[in-house]
């Protein structure tokens, strides 16, 4: 069954989506003050190749076997960054005496350590990534971002079953 949806709305709409979320982050960084923690630049990475997924997806129009590679690839990056969502989420319910301790900066992991330890030491997390700093409607940033991250995949799932151009 089709959606009456031509795909290439949905490609432009998770563009916009990951666009917007973007821009209000590095709005929250640079005017609010809200400084982002490991997690939180993993997550917007995620955005970006979501993001980006979708702008090639939106230029090469792929059909066939292309558009569930596309729908795929995007569904991984949105599945990736729920994960990493996930965890800082699972890290900001943690009672505060469980919450890991400090690390050091990301910049510091990447220059000094092995890719493998550097990536494993981003994804455990640390209390700066447990420390809740903005809500709305009672829910985290973490929390706002792993719903987007959901939605962004049922978008990338829903371009399989669009309208192809004609």
């Amino acid at each position: 069954m089709l959606l009456p949806i031509p795909v290439r709305v949905i490609y432009t709409f998770i563009l916009a989506c990951c666009i917007g979320l973007l821009a209000y982050a590095l709005y929250a960084q640079y005017v609010d003050g809200l400084h982002p923690c490991p997690l939180c630049i993993t997550q917007r990475a995620f955005f970006v190749l979501t993001g980006l997924v979708a702008l090639m997806s939106l230029i090469f129009h792929p059909h066939g076997v292309g558009r569930y590679l596309s729908a795929g690839l995007m569904l991984l990056c949105c599945a990736g960054g729920a994960a990493v969502a996930g965890r800082q989420v699972w890290l900001q319910g943690l009672p505060p005496d469980q919450v890991p301790a400090c690390g050091p900066s990301l910049e510091y992991m990447f220059e000094n350590l092995p890719f493998g330890e550097a990536f494993s030491t981003l994804m455990m997390g640390d209390g700066n990534c447990a420390e809740v700093v903005w809500t709305l409607f009672g829910l985290s940033m973490p929390n706002w971002a792993m719903i987007a991250f959901i939605g962004l995949g049922l978008a990338a799932v829903a371009t399989i079953f669009a309208t192809p151009r004609r």
